[in-house]
């Protein structure tokens, strides 16, 4: 089992920072260290990570800078990089180990919605696992890990505040396999019940494709948070 350095990004949920570290220390194999880079600078934040025994570190509130600043104190073989409201399978550290145990460099779990499941839920999911073989680029909420050093070696995430992971996987799969793991992560489904599981997903597919024309992040990020998706396509598009 290769040592694992558990790096988690947070801005302003201790609900579920506290649940996912819960989690983490439930699990049957345990991560040889949790760190949890803080952009809200929160003495809640500071408390719950002692409680459960994680490192705690303060950053400037954007998600690429954060993983960065986590990965550079990190001193395990494997990085895995989680976000704060993620619900993880039964044993996914022995699904990490069984990955490098076939030369990946590095891998992802399988996106899958938390509670409540329905048949939106399930060809969403059948559709995010195609883009993700197909040559798409698995996102963050899909608990990326990979090796330290690959990791350094392809310079690690963008330090962006949306797609940081993008040039990471992409010179990943330059170097070695990156491989898409049986086991899911479950993400929680609030944002698409209150969006509308279709319109969410529209909306996200138009941040991809303005990202990929070009967009910079900083300008989708301010859109995004602003709520104001649907102006991408008119003003960059």
């Amino acid at each position: 089992m290769p040592s694992v350095s558990v790096i988690i990004p947070w801005c302003h949920d201790e609900v579920r920072l506290t649940h996912l570290l819960k989690q983490l220390h439930q699990l049957p194999h345990h991560p040889a260290e949790i760190i949890v880079v803080d952009g809200a600078d929160s003495r809640k934040c500071r408390e719950i990570c002692n409680q459960y025994q994680a490192s705690w570190f303060a950053s400037e509130p954007c998600r690429g800078r954060q993983f960065l600043a986590g990965a550079a104190l990190a001193r395990g073989d494997v990085l895995w990089f989680l976000h704060a409201d993620a619900r993880l399978s039964m044993n996914p550290l022995a699904a990490i180990a069984a990955a490098f145990k076939q030369d990946a460099v590095g891998g992802y779990f399988r996106f899958r919605f938390d509670a409540p499941r329905t048949w939106s839920t399930l060809v969403l999911e059948f559709t995010i696992a195609l883009r993700c073989r197909f040559g798409g680029v698995p996102y963050g909420d899909q608990g990326l890990f990979i090796s330290r050093q690959t990791y350094i070696q392809v310079g690690g995430h963008a330090p962006w505040p949306l797609f940081e992971e993008v040039p990471l996987v992409r010179s990943a799969r330059c170097v070695g396999k990156f491989l898409p793991l049986r086991e899911p992560i479950f993400v929680d489904s609030y944002r698409w019940q209150c969006d509308g599981w279709w319109r969410r997903t529209w909306n996200n597919r138009k941040l991809a494709l303005s990202f990929a024309c070009g967009v910079t992040p900083h300008d989708l990020a301010s859109l995004y948070h602003s709520k104001n998706i649907s102006r991408i396509t008119k003003t960059h598009l």
